[in-house]
């Protein structure tokens, strides 16, 4: 039962979606190799092992009629893998993703797979937690309702001691941040290390007057981000910030352990395996999505109009798909203060508009920068925005 049967319970099935491409043989070949290679056996070569009812049980079933592929060259196709071949209360987004994008990569018929969806049947994604705060949350802590949230990103990222990180994060702060993310290159050097800033930045918060989400890099192995991940929440810090280099099971476990911390994932590099002009590599809407089920609260998802600028389209399915399942996207690489209207009117209110250079950038310094933004934000211009607009435009 390898191709698609009609009378087939979809319930018993994780359906990926793969747009591929082969030029020494066609979709038939390429599907039936993927199919049976990521679940049971060799893709081309069978053995006495290999029972009718092993192959009913634990193979992928390709979910497409064999006629409709024969001769095809290049089209999507559906891959139904067996949910009895996971452990989803413990293998989680790790194993499911090696299953997903592992051994067709190795076969020659394959010129280009892209993973471009996933559809989860509903008794699956109840191993998942998903956000524990997520936008609505995040706007009740803040009291930000109805209008994008200030963000600031920590600069330089890397190379000042505890107390000089303190004195950016009371600018940020004094000058309205409601998010503030440490930069993906600070992890835990030797000059600020996490021992010193941590309860250093968590007890000045604490005392502040306001109620500011700061998200503390802990980029690490597996073992040590789980450590750090306890440490943070120990402090009083209230927010981590995790590259999807550390793992996309990081994400997935962290959020097992219930700490109350907002989650932020970070996108930067990932295109190494999301660029579309790879012939191999997943599309960045089921990182989104993946990482969405596994219970991020923040996601860099992208920008339009800064030095990053995505493809408007896509930004906004991305966006739509974040708000659906309760994660606050942040729109980062380029944002500035004559940005921020022009980005509502595309995209809506729900973002974190993230800023780093325009904010410690700013003619009058860092307080001033973040003042701009949240005069921006709020509409409520004065000298501080004037200033920014003077430096880096306006977009209507």
């Amino acid at each position: 039962m390898l191709f698609f049967n009609p009378d087939l319970d979809l319930k018993k099935y994780v359906v990926a979606t793969y747009w591929i491409k082969t030029r020494s043989a066609d979709l038939e070949k390429a599907s039936w190799e993927l199919a049976i290679g990521q679940s049971i056996g060799n893709p081309n070569v069978r053995n006495r092992w290999e029972t009718e009812d092993l192959f009913k049980d634990f193979s992928c079933v390709i979910m497409h009629e064999r006629s409709k592929l024969k001769n095809a060259k290049e089209g999507y196709v559906k891959i139904g893998f067996p949910i009895v071949n996971t452990d989803w209360s413990q293998d989680g987004i790790s194993q499911l993703l090696c299953q997903l994008m592992g051994g067709q990569m190795d076969i020659d018929t394959f010129d280009a797979c892209r993973l471009t969806n996933i559809d989860f049947p509903k008794n699956i994604l109840k191993n998942f937690l998903g956000p524990q705060f997520g936008i609505n949350g995040i706007r009740k802590y803040t009291g930000r309702k109805d209008k994008p949230l200030c963000g600031a990103i920590i600069k330089p990222k890397i190379g000042i001691n505890s107390d000089k990180l303190l004195s950016v994060v009371k600018e940020l702060v004094e000058g309205g941040a409601d998010f503030i993310k440490e930069d993906e290159i600070m992890s835990n050097p030797s000059v600020c290390p996490l021992k010193e800033r941590v309860p250093l930045i968590s007890n000045y918060l604490e005392k502040s007057g306001r109620k500011v989400i700061y998200a503390v890099c802990i980029n690490a192995d597996h073992d040590n981000l789980l450590k750090r991940a306890k440490f943070v929440s120990d402090m009083g810090a209230n927010g981590i910030h995790i590259n999807h280099w550390s793992g996309l099971g990081a994400y997935n476990a962290i959020r097992k352990m219930n700490l109350p911390l907002y989650i932020h994932f970070q996108k930067s590099g990932d295109k190494v395996f999301t660029d579309p002009r790879h012939n191999f590599g997943i599309d960045w809407k089921v990182i989104c999505q993946l990482a969405a089920i596994m219970g991020v609260d923040t996601i860099h998802a992208g920008m339009w109009g800064g030095y990053l600028n995505d493809d408007e389209k896509e930004l906004k399915n991305v966006i739509s798909l974040l708000n659906q399942h309760n994660v606050l996207p942040a729109l980062s690489c380029g944002m500035h203060p004559g940005l921020v209207q022009a980005v509502i009117k595309q995209f809506g209110n729900d973002f974190i508009a993230n800023v780093g250079g325009a904010i410690h950038g700013h003619p009058m310094g860092t307080k001033s920068g973040t003042k701009a933004m949240r005069q921006a934000i709020d509409k409520v211009h004065d000298s501080e925005y004037e200033q920014a607009i003077a430096k880096w435009g306006f977009v209507k």
